[in-house]
């Protein structure tokens, strides 16, 4: 199956058993067109809406519209309401690569902008649109779904598992001290614009080496930049690169100071973002935020369950560090999907996968070779005299697709069951931790 790209993604109807389900409750389901600007508009004012934002202004609008395009648009409309211009829905998506464990990355429809008005709660309209919204990508070739979260119980019943988690750091920088190396090369200041110019092209870089990082579409660097029109407080964020010796850009950090008048020594500093190339890059960065002048602690989100951070600094319990759940999956094609990535150990396992959805349930064969790569095959009878039976639900092997959490802790959690829970840990594990540094 070749997976559609983002242009065709972008046009395709909604899904007409959706649609036919929010009609018979008199809702309109339907795409909406960035080149129709009160469309538009009053998508992106629902959008905020839902999310307790403020209205947006015309500036503001015209920003997101623009910068927004690569977006697939959808919504539900109350005709009979007072305002039947407005949706009482919304979501978004675009079709991105996701790093799978081995270095390739699969094309996955990204979801987001996923809100419902609160006159309009427990009528089926979150539903109708997810579920449609999957039934479309998986007929479109798509062999995954993503999304990040704001309330993690929601998502669950569509087959959605936390795949990736991601830590938050609160770092008191003097206590912490440093015990890393001092890397060669130089940490200088630079323009937010040069930095807007450098960070996808440092990304493409290094993204496939972290299973669970994506493609970030270019909104999303204007918004870490602070260089959108739109974007609130854009002026206070601060940029620094990491140059190699050879004079080669490996490293980028963002940064922004809140004061504390307080105590003018204990100022705040956020990372929201860090991108090294190098050890050197990674090390350079992480020692200059936290030896700034007048600053008390050092905090930074979306960072691995596995940072290095951990062992360049003198004490360890300087950094407090929390963990939670962050990017979530959902396969929709279980062949392609396996297939994609890469596995740490040979087995031959055969898979009954249930999907409450219908999507992508079935029994399957899933043969591992000693290079780490497999076939996965519907399973016929008799076929898998010589493999180990595992019986899961979508969302289970959507959670181990990419090593983040053990198919042995699940099976001891009595979700995943198998005649050998270990073997199958072991073939799919993976030695690096997965990740996705933003939020979408």
């Amino acid at each position: 199956m070749v997976p559609v790209n983002n242009a065709v993604w972008h046009d395709a109807p909604v899904d007409l058993r959706s649609r036919a389900a929010l009609a018979v409750r008199d809702l309109q389901y339907r795409t909406v067109s960035h080149a129709d600007d009160a469309d538009y508009a009053a998508w992106l004012q629902a959008n905020a809406r839902g999310f307790q934002d403020e209205e947006r202004n015309d500036e503001q609008i015209a920003t997101s519209r623009e910068l927004s395009a690569h977006r697939r648009l959808t919504g539900v409309y109350d005709g009979a309401g007072p305002m039947p211009e407005m949706p009482v829905a919304t979501l978004s998506s675009w079709v991105g690569e996701l790093t799978v464990p081995g270095g390739r990355g699969i094309s996955s429809c990204a979801i987001s902008s996923v809100t419902v008005a609160p006159t309009h709660r427990r009528r089926g309209i979150a539903r109708a649109m997810l579920e449609g919204e999957l039934r479309g990508a998986a007929a479109a070739g798509l062999p995954m779904a993503m999304l990040t979260v704001s309330e993690s119980t929601l998502y669950g019943r569509y087959g959605f598992a936390p795949a990736a988690a991601s830590a938050a750091w609160t770092i008191e920088n003097r206590r912490a001290g440093w015990r890393g190396p001092r890397a060669p090369g130089r940490v200088d200041f630079i323009p937010r614009r040069r930095v807007r110019e450098l960070m996808p092209i440092l990304h493409d870089r290094v993204r496939l080496r972290a299973p669970g990082e994506i493609e970030v579409p270019g909104e999303f660097w204007d918004r870490f930049a602070g260089t959108r029109p739109d974007v609130k407080d854009g002026g206070k964020v601060r940029a620094v690169q990491y140059t190699d010796p050879a004079g080669d850009v490996r490293g980028l950090a963002l940064y922004t100071v809140t004061g504390n008048d307080e105590d003018f020594t204990k100022a705040r500093v956020h990372v929201p973002y860090l991108l090294a190339e190098t050890d050197h890059a990674y090390a350079a960065l992480w020692r200059f935020l936290l030896e700034l002048d007048l600053v008390g602690t050092v905090t930074a989100h979306e960072l691995s369950v596995d940072e290095p951070l951990l062992w360049l600094i003198e004490d360890q319990r300087a950094a407090k560090v929390t963990v939670r759940d962050h990017q979530y999956l959902r396969i929709l094609d279980v062949p392609s999907a396996l297939q994609a990535r890469t596995y740490a150990a040979p087995g031959r396992f055969s898979l009954e996968v249930t999907d409450p959805l219908e999507i992508a349930g079935g029994r399957y064969l899933l043969d591992i070779a000693g290079d780490g790569r497999a076939t996965v095959s519907r399973l016929r009878t008799g076929q898998s005299a010589d493999a180990v039976a595992v019986t899961l639900d979508i969302r289970e092997l959507s959670a181990v697709y990419l090593g983040g959490v053990s198919a042995l802790t699940l099976a001891r959690a009595g979700l995943v069951q198998t005649s050998d829970a270990t073997a199958f840990a072991r073939s799919l594990s993976w030695h690096v931790a997965p990740r996705l540094s933003f939020w979408y």
